[in-house]
């Protein structure tokens, strides 16, 4: 598309100063960073470049926004709104061809897709039902660029974040803009911006908010930024805490069984190729674990942990397992590690036994891990699979020890693995490498099979299922929504590469799949849940019109993630202690380490697997929150 044919208001905008700022907030609003391109940003020759006798006249801001939209507009020219609009077609009609020879009765379906204002970057299933989702700005429309500012300073290199809220439907109304914190980050400039937070990690507070740690400073290939946010789904708003202690771009978080979360790995504040051994806490131990929606962690600080953790990766997958230690399990095969909370320490576990025929010492690229469900006492152990397109093996570590177990269909990296309901587990998304789908960086030509999910049943086989719409594989992400579905989203060149109007602010896109389960037949009903705050081993009593029909109760952890990294997903049974009439008392999880304190999607499933919508249940720490540390508590009244 030549700039004589771009929409008129497209030129107008780009050549009038008072239109400008409009179409560069059109034009250059989406998408989040590749950190291991090492690159980032579009080469030098492309940057926006500004024309100093523009700027003598107009100012040297508006010269900037003058000079975005020249380059916003030439983007459009190299890669035409036709062929993101012939893509997508060809797309859906490769879908539809694919899975008419899956039956939703056994293999689910894709029902519903449809577009979205954030690339998804990051996601999380909030306790309100809504769907947060973060990335950037993006500096760049056309899809075999890089659309994040990695290596930008300044201004440009800005956060954004959305709600989706599924009870709105899903039009542009049903999003809702929460802008992040605006700071002066500490690049020199003195220009205060959204928090570039995208590439960062995250995990649950135990009273339902997300803690955010880390992202881009910019420049040097990727510089970690020292963020501490919190995201209040209570309240739809960004806390800004204390820095850390170093920048982090790629760490991984997650919450122990004392409620506290740990932050470790990351490029630090020198850029790409400095990970720090670093590991932090928050929040720190002079604070009390938040376990209310009133309890704001805003300006708190975090702190050291006293072991470290020396990865030579970023994003390191981190789990809390039944016997309340954490375990990070790193790409690199010889990395892996057991900390223990109490004493502060970290030990050795043995290497993992990958089998691949990349050569010695490569580490694993972007893929999944999952704790697996082990009934009513909580995980204890791990599943990780994806992350090296030569070994379809999947790897579980239990007691210490590896086993090779039962492989996908074929290797692939970018995937994200879920938990669902049922215990059974489900593979969407996926690449041949970072952003390869088969045909060469940068190239969003996709080999079908990376569009196919799949399936694995509580035996441990697993199977090929339906394709989505869009190849999915760098920054990808999905969630199960409380009614059982799943919502798919993520890949930015993905998304502008089929993008309908290049010129909206919807340049995302959000599919759903529909498990099997769903296909089954009515569904067991939950009504209230009569405690949806409850400490370990009370009764939960639920009301059900059916609950004749309950043959079984699991609580499902919801999830945060980004780059196939998802620390909080947990599957837990539930006892079913008694039933009377349409009540069914069941008994909550016995320890911090069956499930660490935080809010748990309650499912209810008849002899079919079939789930009822979830409600949602609190688990809260025995001391009410007040939780110190190493067995410390703050006492009634104390100050906090």
């Amino acid at each position: 598309m030549s700039p004589r044919n771009l929409p008129r208001r497209m030129l107008y905008a780009a050549i009038s100063a008072c239109a400008v700022s409009a179409l560069t907030l059109t034009m250059l609003s989406s998408g989040p960073a590749a950190a291991h391109d090492h690159g980032g940003d579009a080469p030098s020759a492309d940057r926006a470049q500004t024309d100093p006798d523009e700027a003598a006249v107009i100012g040297k801001e508006h010269a900037e926004e003058h000079a975005m939209t020249r380059r916003a507009v030439k983007a459009v020219g190299e890669y035409p709104q036709t062929t993101r609009t012939e893509r997508l077609k060809a797309l859906a009609a490769s879908q539809a061809k694919v899975n008419a020879d899956f039956d939703a009765l056994d293999a689910g379906r894709f029902r519903e897709y449809f577009q979205s204002p954030d690339f998804a970057a990051h996601i999380a299933m909030l306790p309100t039902g809504k769907v947060l989702l973060f990335s950037f700005e993006r500096i760049e429309s056309n899809p075999q660029k890089e659309p994040a500012p990695t290596d930008t300073i300044g201004k440009e290199n800005a956060g954004r974040a959305y709600l989706w809220d599924p009870a709105k439907g899903t039009g542009a109304a049903s999003f809702t803009k929460v802008t992040p914190p605006v700071i002066n980050m500490p690049d020199g400039l003195n220009q205060p911006r959204p928090a570039p937070f995208f590439c960062a990690g995250h995990s649950f507070l135990p009273n339902g908010m997300l803690g955010v740690f880390g992202g881009n400073l910019g420049g040097n290939g990727g510089t970690g930024a020292k963020l501490s946010l919190v995201f209040d789904p209570w309240e739809e708003k960004w806390y800004q805490n204390q820095d850390m202690a170093v920048g982090r771009w790629y760490p991984s978080v997650v919450t122990g069984a004392d409620g506290r979360q740990l932050i470790m790995s990351g490029q630090s504040e020198l850029g790409w190729g400095t990970p720090t051994a670093l590991v932090e806490r928050f929040p720190a131990l002079s604070k009390p674990v938040p376990v209310a929606k009133t309890d704001k962690p805003e300006g708190w600080a975090v702190e050291r942990f006293k072991a470290d953790a020396p990865f030579k990766h970023d994003y390191p997958h981190l789990f809390s397992l039944r016997d309340g230690k954490i375990y990070g399990l790193g790409r690199n095969r010889d990395q892996q590690w057991k900390f223990d909370l109490a004493t502060e320490t970290r030990t050795d576990l043995p290497p993992r036994p990958d089998s691949t025929a990349r050569e010695e010492g490569m580490p694993r690229n972007y893929g999944s891990a999952v704790p697996l469900p082990a009934g009513f006492k909580g995980p204890d152990s791990v599943l990780v699979l994806g992350g090296d397109r030569d070994d379809p093996n999947t790897y579980q570590l239990v007691g210490g020890q590896w086993s090779k177990e039962k492989a996908r269909a074929f290797g692939r990296t970018q995937d994200d693995t879920l938990l669902m309901p049922d215990a059974t587990l489900m593979t969407v998304n996926g690449a041949f490498d970072i952003r390869d789908y088969g045909n060469g960086p940068y190239n969003p030509n996709s080999e079908l099979k990376y569009r196919q999910i799949e399936l694995r049943d509580e035996n441990g086989n697993w199977r090929l299922g339906p394709a989505q719409r869009l190849p999915r594989g760098y920054h990808s992400n999905a969630v199960v929504l409380p009614d059982g579905r799943v919502m798919v989203t993520g890949d930015e060149l993905q998304q502008l590469a089929n993008d309908p109007d290049i010129t909206d602010d919807m340049n995302g896109s959000i599919e759903i799949y529909e498990p099997a389960y769903l296909q089954q037949g009515s569904r067991p009903h939950l009504g209230i849940v009569f405690n949806p705050s409850v400490g370990y081993n009370e009764k939960i009593t639920v009301s059900s019109n059916n609950a004749s029909e309950v043959t079984r109760a699991v609580l499902l952890a919801p999830t945060t993630a980004t780059h196939s990294i998802n620390t909080s997903q947990r599957h837990l049974d539930l006892r079913i202690k008694s039933r009377s009439g349409s009540f069914l008392e069941l008994q909550a999880p016995p320890s911090a380490n069956a499930a660490p304190p935080g809010y748990y999607m309650l499912f209810l499933l008849n002899e079919e697997g079939v789930p009822s919508t979830a409600g949602w249940v609190q688990l809260k720490p025995a001391s009410g929150g007040q939780t110190l540390g190493s067995g410390q508590t703050l006492g009634k009244g104390a100050k906090q």
